[in-house]
C-alpha cells in the first residue's frame, strides 16, 4: 500500500469553484471563525518538535490500557448505547440506527508505519468488529481521525459518509460511490429521515494528511434522533462558537468534546481541561464526555492527564461526566452513573 494513496486527493476544480463562493474558505484555504495560529506567540516550530522529541514522564501508560469486551453485532435492538474505542473513535447505536464516529483501527495514527503507535490494550476493535453501520461520520482528515486502511476494511459495512466539506474528494479517490458521500459546510443539515437529522456546526481546528493544510473542512456535529439531542465535537480549540451552538442547538443530551493531545504552545486548537468543562458547560450539555485521549501520544503531557483533570474540575462544578473504559457500554439512556476513574489503575 504506497503513501499516495493513504494521502488522498486535492479537490478537484469543481470543488475549489464551489469553494471559492464561500465565507469560510479565502486564499484557497478554509478559514476558522476566528483567528486561530497553528502555535502561540512566541512559540517556534523548532522549539516544539525539539521538546517532542525529549523525553517526557508518563506520556505513555506502563501496563495495558484497560478494555471491556462487547459484542457490537449482538446488542438489543432497543438499546440506546455509545461504545469508545480509545481517543476520537466511538460508535452509537441509538433509536434504532447505528452511527460510527473518526474509527482508527489500524494501531497507528501517521502515515509512516510503526510511528504514533496505540497503546497496548487501545487497539482492541477492529473494522470486522463492527456491525453494518447507517452513517459514517469523518469530523476532518487528520490521520488520527481518517484512517485510510480502516475506512478500506470498513466500505462494505458503510451505508453513508456525512463528512465535511473536501473530504468525501478522499473517499472518491479511494473508489468509493458518490452517493454513498454527502459533504456539506458549517451550518447544512441532512435529514435523514424518522425523526434523524444533523447539522454540521464549527469547529476551530485545521485540516490536511501532508503539507497541503485547510483544503478540506474540520467540523463538529449536532446529531438529533427521535429521542436525544448528541453534540459530536471532534477537534476544536476553545472558541465562541461553543456558546454560539449551545444557544442555537442546545441544551445536548451529552457532548463528546476533545481533551487530549493539548499543550500550551498550541492552545487554539485543542482544547486543555478547563476549557472542556467551559465548553460543556457553555454548550448547554447535561452530561459530556472527553475523548482524543488513552491510545495515541500525540503530544507531552501524561497519558492520563486528560481525564484526571478534567474529571477533577467537573466534580468540582457539579458537571456530569462520562468516562467510560474503552469497550464498556455507556447508556444512553441513564447517563447520571458514577464511573470508574480506571485511569489512576497504573
Amino acid at each position: 500500500m504506497g503513501l499516495n494513496k493513504k494521502y488522498g486527493r486535492l479537490p478537484d476544480n469543481t470543488r475549489k469553484a464551489l469553494f471559492n463562493k464561500l465565507s469560510n474558505y479565502k486564499d484557497g484555504q478554509f478559514q476558522n471563525l476566528i483567528p486561530t495560529p497553528a502555535l502561540a506567540e512566541g512559540a517556534s516550530m523548532t522549539k516544539v518538535l525539539w521538546n517532542f522529541l525529549s523525553k517526557h514522564p508518563d506520556t505513555a501508560p506502563v501496563q495495558p490500557i484497560p478494555f471491556v469486551d462487547t459484542d457490537l453485532k449482538q446488542l438489543h435492538p432497543g438499546e440506546n448505547v455509545l461504545v469508545w474505542f480509545g481517543h476520537s473513535s466511538y460508535f452509537i447505536q441509538v433509536d434504532g440506527r447505528k452511527f460510527l464516529i473518526d474509527p482508527v483501527f489500524s494501531g497507528n495514527a501517521s502515515p509512516i508505519r510503526g510511528s504514533v503507535k496505540a497503546f497496548p490494550g487501545s487497539n482492541r476493535y477492529q473494522a470486522p468488529d463492527m456491525p453494518d453501520i447507517d452513517v459514517l461520520f469523518i469530523s476532518h482528515d487528520h490521520w488520527d481521525h481518517l484512517d485510510y486502511t480502516t475506512i478500506e476494511q470498513l466500505k462494505p459495512k458503510i451505508g453513508k459518509v456525512i463528512c465535511g466539506l473536501g473530504v468525501a474528494q478522499h473517499f472518491e479517490y479511494w473508489g468509493w460511490v458518490q452517493d454513498k458521500l454527502i459533504e456539506k459546510n458549517w451550518f447544512d443539515s441532512v435529514d435523514l429521515g424518522s425523526g434523524f437529522k444533523v447539522t454540521l456546526t464549527p469547529a476551530r481546528h485545521f485540516s490536511g494528511r501532508l503539507f497541503n493544510r485547510n483544503i478540506s473542512l474540520w467540523s463538529s456535529f449536532v446529531l438529533q434522533t427521535p429521542s436525544k439531542k448528541l453534540f459530536l465535537g471532534g477537534d476544536s480549540g476553545y472558541g465562541p462558537h461553543f456558546k454560539d451552538i449551545g444557544e442555537q442547538f442546545g441544551p445536548f443530551d451529552l457532548a463528546l468534546l476533545e481533551c487530549g493531545q493539548y499543550n500550551e504552545k498550541w492552545p487554539y486548537i485543542h482544547s486543555l481541561p478547563d476549557e472542556v468543562v467551559k465548553e460543556a458547560e457553555e454548550l448547554k450539555a447535561k452530561h459530556f464526555m472527553p475523548v482524543h485521549n488513552s491510545k495515541f501520544k500525540l503530544a507531552q503531557h501524561p497519558w492520563y492527564e486528560p481525564l484526571q483533570q478534567t474529571a477533577a474540575m467537573a466534580a468540582a462544578s457539579h458537571q456530569s461526566i462520562t468516562t467510560p473504559k474503552i469497550g464498556e457500554k455507556v447508556d444512553l439512556d441513564h447517563l447520571d452513573k458514577v464511573w470508574e476513574k480506571w485511569w489512576e489503575q497504573r
